[in-house]
Formats: structure tokens, sequence, C-alpha cells
């Protein structure tokens, strides 16, 4: 199945827990998305409202055959529509890319966000079909100022079986409304994950090299 091959292209490295590792990213983001709207609409008091609106979308991936059974099309339109308008995908291949990021053109940088973005997309999509009807989020204490514009959400992932998958994720506020920029999931930050891949591939192939890794990679899924 393509989505199979592709997660496990761009999965991270630490195999023995890539599956859950995925699962509980996709979440992760689905709760980013509850938290973004629910600081719009809560004043900056949204733990009741995130657990309402998560609850929600949980319900909709869940009552979804097409998304549970893996269907390339549904799952991309599912993390089209509940994810990407929450994450700042410039931020994040930015900070992924690193001190290069400065040595790129503005045609690299634009084309090296364009294929991180359809692999984030990709990756997170092999992700959704591993959502159980057991699937829970859990909030976990989270501090930071009333008027904080980067914060850190820490939660916990509850599926049927195992313990807890901690996800924290940042956010920083943009105008008038959050964005998410990077997940933790078990100690790993997505970020620091591929800036460590990214810096390797750079170092041996230069940008254009990377860019062309990743859209030939991005390729295998059509």
């Amino acid at each position: 199945m393509a989505i199979s091959r592709y997660s496990r292209a761009f999965a991270a490295p630490m195999q023995s827990f890539r599956r859950a590792w995925l699962a509980a990213l996709f979440v992760g983001l689905v709760l980013a998305v509850a938290a973004t709207q629910a600081r719009a609409q809560a004043g900056g008091a949204p733990e009741a409202l995130v657990q309402k609106v998560t609850g929600e979308v949980l319900s909709a991936i869940k009552a979804d055959a097409s998304v549970q059974s893996g269907d390339p099309r549904r799952l991309l339109q599912l993390v089209d529509e509940k994810i990407l308008p929450y994450v700042d995908f410039q931020k994040t291949t930015r900070l992924a890319a690193g001190r290069f990021w400065r040595q790129a053109t503005p045609e690299q940088q634009g084309a090296l966000v364009k294929e991180f973005r359809t692999t984030l997309v990709r990756t997170y999509s092999g992700a959704v079909s591993a959502v159980k009807q057991q699937t829970e989020v859990e909030l976990r204490p989270s501090h930071y100022a009333a008027d904080a514009t980067d914060v850190v959400v820490r939660t916990n992932i509850k599926q049927p079986a195992g313990d807890p998958i901690p996800v924290d994720y940042r956010m920083e506020k943009e105008g008038g409304g959050w964005k998410i920029y990077d997940v933790n999931v078990m100690g790993v930050w997505l970020i620091e994950n591929y800036r460590n891949q990214f810096s390797q591939q750079i170092s041996q192939n230069g940008i254009d090299g990377l860019i062309k890794s990743l859209a030939e990679r991005n390729s295998q899924f059509k």
C-alpha cells in the first residue's frame, strides 16, 4: 500500500515505536487544531473546549469507514481539512533546515517548504488509520503566562493497549490566531528529528539534493 511505503520512508528512525509515534503525532495535531479553535473562542482558557472539540474531531475520524480502511484520497482530504490551516509549514521548514535555510535562495526555500509540507501531509495521512475506536486525548498541566505568544501544550494519547503516549506541541500566536510549528512524541521533537536528517543530506548533496530527494519520495505516493 502506497501510504504504508511512504510512512516507512519518512517515519522517525526509532523503528521500535514508529507506528505509535505516527499515530500519536496525528492525534496530537488533531488536538492542536482543537486548541487553536478553543483559544480563539475561550479567551486563553481552552481546556474544557479543547476536550469538546477534540472529541468531535476524533468521532469524525472513527465514524469514517474510508479513513479507517486507509483510503488515500479520503485520508489526504481529512488532513487537508483538519490540519493544514493550523500549521505554520514555513516556520517548521525553516527550523528544520537550521543554518542552511539562510544559505538557500528564495526559490530553494519555496521548493523546500513545498516538498517538506507534502512529506508531512503524507506521513500524517499514513497515521490516521492507526487511530482506534478507543483512542482518547488527555490534557496534562501546561504552564504558561496569560499573555504568552509561544506555548507548549502537553497531552497524553490513550490507546486501547499499552501506556499513554505523551505528546507535546509548540504553538505560536500569529496575528489573530495560533498555529502549530513543532510536535514532540515520546520525547522526540519533529523539527529536531528532521534537522538531523536534513543536515546530513545537505552536507552530502546540497540543498538541491535534499529537495530532489524529498520530491522523489513524495512521487512514490502517487
